[in-house]
């Protein structure tokens, strides 16, 4: 049997984006895969009794080393922000390419902790900052220094000591551009190193707390039980400033939903499955449940989305448990076309994150294809003609070229950078200033621009001669010729719309990232759980693929 790749006019719209979940493709699963057998050591652990000081962490296989190098830093608590344009945090990181020397340590002193005012080298690959969650952090070091582990109830409520605000990479501050590393065999997935930096922070932090109750209590104090720290990862917030990103990169975006897409085709079209990967698929989908009731949130929107995927999720396991037969041909497709016409769009793209579970074979291939060598498909085909546009226009963009942008409900948001927090924003363009200053991410109002345009000249016209009078449309122009190539490029849905909601975009590449927990603060920021139920440094010889669903 051959199954199509679902269609782009469907997958694309930002409902279904802001309902993927972390797969087996995420790259933070991906990251564990690839260096777990990589040697991990702490190479230096210079605090002092409050925890401030410098350490360092690193992975090394043959020649190639990483190191992390971190700066924890004394600051008042009316110092302490999540804003990106904080002066001062709990700790600053950064990830050194090789073993850094004293004098590497010295000049990062100085420029780490000043994060984007700082400089770094090429020597450097990534850089982030990150703040203590106060509240957990006193706990977990007041019971530690007592002889005690730290109420359980308190630490599921939040789940982290610390949580990041940013990770930087690819050449910002000074940091090494991509070209230098992107042909690395073990940095072959997006945000490789970004994720190897989170993951060496989630264990500077254990080590932080139990060293700062040791000090307090030197005869009484224990360390955090490993179950425990297992059951911890790293806090992320995260705002409108990383939506822009999947607008911003179309054959990247491309790559990373294909892959997907690839991956649950190849396991619909499996015509016979093994009982061990039916019984694999089944424990996860059951042990999932708990992942999902132990989210926190106080946002109703993300309320309403829980209580309808955990309704639906109940739903498909009574129906896989009591009716569902797997000895029949083609389960995996018949499960599908069940969970489209039963559930809700939550619930489908859930599971079929969870399809992925039994099958690495399928899988770890396609975690190769993810990546994206953009330059490569950057230049415009000036050559071709008006007629080929037009029809590139009214095949990949139908439903966007029925869209009204006559009616204000269409245009009413706009996207803008703040001069003070120098991210981006979305305004309202009836009720704010500043939309003269607004950012080409209004892809589908550009696109119906461009089809009108094209409408009225020449179908022989060249693209070339059509851009010498139409440069603002350039940049669609672009696009087009993009995603006539990569089907899963363009978000099909108007981004400037009085209805959008911008948290989707922003799951979207969270789930990639391999988040847990979404928390919506708002709709256009929310918290997350990253590595929560990874296994520790010194578990990766030998870990569980399926952790997520084993915490």
């Amino acid at each position: 049997m051959n199954v199509s790749l679902r269609d782009p006019n469907l997958i694309m719209k930002l409902s279904r984006l802001g309902s993927f979940h972390q797969s087996r493709l995420s790259f933070l699963r991906s990251f564990l895969s690839e260096f777990k057998d990589w040697e991990y050591k702490r190479d230096l652990f210079d605090l002092d009794k409050k925890g401030h000081g410098t350490a360092v962490y690193s992975f090394t296989k043959k020649k190639r080393v990483y190191s992390l190098v971190c700066f924890a830093n004394k600051i008042d608590d009316d110092e302490r922000s999540d804003r990106v344009i904080a002066t001062k945090w709990d700790a600053a990181f950064t990830l050194h390419d090789g073993i850094p020397l004293k004098k590497d340590i010295d000049r990062l002193k100085n420029e780490v902790p000043k994060q984007e005012v700082g400089r770094l080298s090429y020597k450097e690959l990534t850089l982030s900052r990150a703040n203590k969650s106060v509240r957990i952090f006193d706990h977990v070091v007041d019971s530690l220094s007592k002889g005690k582990q730290p109420n359980l109830d308190i630490l599921e409520k939040v789940g982290y000591l610390y949580r990041t605000t940013a990770v930087y990479g690819s050449g910002k501050f000074g940091l090494a551009d991509r070209f230098r590393i992107k042909n690395r065999d073990e940095i072959n997935g997006p945000f490789r190193l970004e994720m190897m930096l989170v993951y060496l922070v989630r264990q500077f932090t254990f080590d932080q707390v139990n060293h700062v109750a040791k000090n307090r209590n030197p005869k009484l104090a224990v360390k955090l039980d490993p179950k425990i720290c297992k059951n911890l990862g790293i806090g992320n917030s995260t705002g409108l400033g990383m939506a822009p990103f999947i607008v911003n990169h179309p054959t990247l975006l491309n790559n990373w939903i294909l892959c997907r897409e690839t991956a649950l085709k190849k396991i619909r079209e499996l015509k016979i499955i093994d009982i061990k990967d039916s019984d694999l698929f089944k424990e996860c989908v059951r042990n999932s449940i708990k992942n999902i009731t132990s989210w926190n949130t106080e946002s109703e929107y993300q309320i309403k989305k829980i209580k309808f995927l955990l309704r639906d999720i109940r739903k498909f396991i009574d129906f896989l448990e009591n009716e569902f037969n797997f000895q029949k041909n083609y389960p995996f497709n018949s499960l599908y076309l069940w969970l489209e016409k039963e559930t809700c769009e939550e619930c489908v793209e859930y599971i079929v994150s969870l399809m992925m579970e039994p099958f690495g074979e399928i899988i770890n291939p396609l975690v190769k294809e993810m990546s994206s060598d953009e330059e490569k498909y950057f230049n415009i085909p000036t050559n071709r003609t008006i007629e080929d546009l037009i029809g590139i226009l009214e095949k990949k963009y139908s439903n966007i070229l029925k869209i009204d942008f006559d009616k204000k409900e269409n245009y009413k948001k706009f996207w803008f950078i703040s001069k003070n927090k120098e991210e981006p924003r979305l305004a309202d363009r009836f009720e704010e200033s500043g939309s003269d200053l607004e950012q080409p991410l209004a892809i589908a109002r550009d696109i119906k621009r461009l089809y009108k345009k094209t409408l009225l000249a020449k179908k022989s016209l060249k693209i070339g001669k059509f851009l010498i009078n139409n440069s603002d449309l350039r940049h669609v122009v672009r696009r087009a010729f993009v995603i006539e190539k990569f089907p899963y490029s363009e978000i099909q849905d108007n981004t400037i719309s009085e209805n959008i909601v911008p948290i989707d975009m922003l799951r979207l590449k969270l789930s990639f990232f391999g988040a847990l927990k979404f928390d919506p603060r708002s709709d256009k920021w929310l918290r997350i759980c990253m590595f929560q139920g990874a296994p520790l440094p010194g578990e990766l010889k030998d870990f569980d693929e399926q952790w997520v669903y084993k915490s």
